[in-house]
């Protein structure tokens, strides 16, 4: 019998595996798992590591099912503004901040701050006179930006985008600062400062160990994540501790040329990354009025879709499918939902299990059979609801109405009606700590009935991680064959009470057999 490379010894373990649902020792040889509960001493050799973790319990290795790593290095630039809660301290903050190149950047800013006040530059210019500043909302769909700022990028009046964005303009045309969704925002983002290459690796591999440490073995990338400089990281010779697959954008106005420029970019794998999946908008989100809605929010918006011929989503979607191509879709809107379960449903049966929706923040009762029916995954962020209140006073909650506010995050009817349901941050629009995700998704105030168990929560981040990637013939449990990607918790994930989940300690963290956080 080979020796093993490393043996995991008494430990608690939650295989997630129905043949062999606990287990104290588990043995990985070349990144697999090689065996699990035997006698650890027929595996051991001059070159195994064996660890006793002492009672601690083990379970599959934690999976962001949505994350924006390495694009959130630039998103998260700047100026943390994530606890600013009003106004006052919004300028409080600015007036201390630091500048890049001459640029203020700010990023996590809450639209509750402006206490349901329009936004506009007028709020914040006073302070900072020639300045131009870039201010990105928690969302990542929207800016607010400076007079200086604008003048940089030549914008001077509304424009037309081939994609629901907008610049705000006043009743007399002056831009207000106030850019809404991507094709806005590029306008004043491609003028910001970048950080250098050398520091942008370093600074990648800082976060990953971040998240490592946090119990995270790997991430559902939601962007084009610089394949160049994952690349780069490789070639040197360093691993990444988290396995990434990466699902380029697919945006309004794409052409044949470009849809296969997607499937050609699925050939492209290093060892712990690879492309595995094409990225999808089909709206926006709630609190900027671009979420696509069966009805208008309360401000009289959310009634059209990011793509303005809904129906070229639909091609691209049946191109992509018909090679072989998995899918994910932004969809927060009740419309945009059930627009992307109707696509699914047009591709025929074969198609089930390569398709999922992202983010899914309110929808009805129509909708919530069709994702086990059609096999589409919900990949949720339980999370994010800490930016809404129970009381409904919430920008979020005030622009879609009590009723819609009511059927917030439905996580657990998703799963009661047998969906699939992976677990994410979308970090950096939250923290990647994948126990306060866990946590959140177990305890969450608002729309308490829809709070997961903790055996749903984990199983979140880990067998219904495995299954909406395509994954789960080798990914997701602790069983012979399958990757060794495990997380080791100092509680047990699913029974300890959810805040002191989101303060366990991180024993272990090991991503393709290699150790890659000791928790002290």
């Amino acid at each position: 019998m080979p020796a093993a490379d490393l043996v995991l010894i008494n430990s608690r373990v939650r295989t997630l595996d129905p043949d062999r649902p606990e287990a104290s020792t588990v043995v990985v040889k070349d990144g697999l798992i090689a065996a699990v509960d035997v006698d650890p001493r027929g595996w051991t050799g001059p070159g195994t590591e064996t660890v006793d973790l002492g009672g601690a319990h083990l379970v599959p290795g934690l999976v962001d099912a949505h994350s924006h790593p390495v694009w959130g290095l630039e998103m998260s630039a700047g100026t943390d503004l994530s606890a600013v809660k009003d106004l006052d301290q919004l300028r409080s903050a600015l007036t201390g901040a630091s500048r890049r190149m001459g640029w203020l950047i700010g990023w996590g800013l809450d639209h509750n701050v402006f206490g349901g006040q329009p936004l506009d530059r007028s709020l914040i210019e006073d302070l900072l006179p020639g300045v131009p500043v870039y201010l990105r909302l928690y969302d990542a769909h929207s800016a607010l930006v400076s007079g200086p700022a604008l003048s940089r990028a030549g914008i001077t009046g509304p424009r037309t985008f081939a994609q629901r964005s907008e610049i705000v303009c006043d009743v007399g045309g002056r831009p207000t600062g106030h850019l809404i969704e991507h094709a806005a925002m590029t306008l004043v983002e491609s003028l910001l400062p970048t950080l250098p290459a050398g520091q942008r690796k370093k600074l990648l591999l800082g976060l990953f160990s971040e998240m490592a440490a946090t119990g995270l073995t790997g991430a559902h990338v939601m962007d084009e994540a610089d394949l160049e400089l994952l690349s780069a990281i490789e070639a040197d010779g360093e691993e990444l501790p988290l396995r990434l697959r990466i699902h380029p954008w697919c945006m309004p106005g794409i052409d044949r040329a470009g849809l296969e420029e997607l499937v050609a970019l699925q050939k492209r794998v290093g060892r712990r990354w690879q492309v595995g999946g094409v990225k999808f908008f089909m709206d926006g989100t709630v609190e900027g009025g671009t979420a696509w809605l069966e009805h208008s929010d309360c401000h009289g918006q959310g009634t059209e879709a990011l793509w303005p011929d809904p129906a070229a989503y639909g091609e691209a979607v049946r191109f992509l499918d018909a090679a072989g191509v998995r899918t994910a879709t932004h969809a927060i809107g009740d419309a945009a939902v059930r627009h992307v379960l109707d696509t699914v449903a047009g591709l025929g049966p074969e198609a089930r299990g390569r398709h999922r929706i992202e983010h899914i923040e309110t929808v009805p009762d129509t909708e919530i059979g069709r994702f086990a029916e059609l096999g589409v995954a919900a990949s949720m962020q339980p999370i994010h609801s800490q930016y809404s209140r129970a009381d409904h006073t919430d920008e979020w909650s005030k622009r879609l109405g009590d009723e819609r506010a009511a059927r917030a995050w439905r996580c657990r009817d998703l799963r009661e009606a047998g969906a699939v349901v992976a677990v994410g941050s979308d970090w950096p629009i939250a923290h990647f700590d994948a126990r306060g995700s866990l946590a959140m998704a177990r305890s969450r105030s608002v729309a308490p009935e829809q709070r997961l168990t903790g055996l749903m929560a984990l199983e979140g981040a880990t067998t219904h991680a495995a299954l909406a990637a395509g994954e789960a013939a080798y990914a997701g449990r602790v069983a012979v064959g399958y990757r060794a990607d495990l997380t080791v918790f100092g509680v047990d994930p699913v029974v300890a009470p959810a805040d002191e989940l989101a303060e366990a300690p991180v024993v272990l963290t090991v991503t393709g057999g290699q150790v890659v956080h000791r928790g002290r």
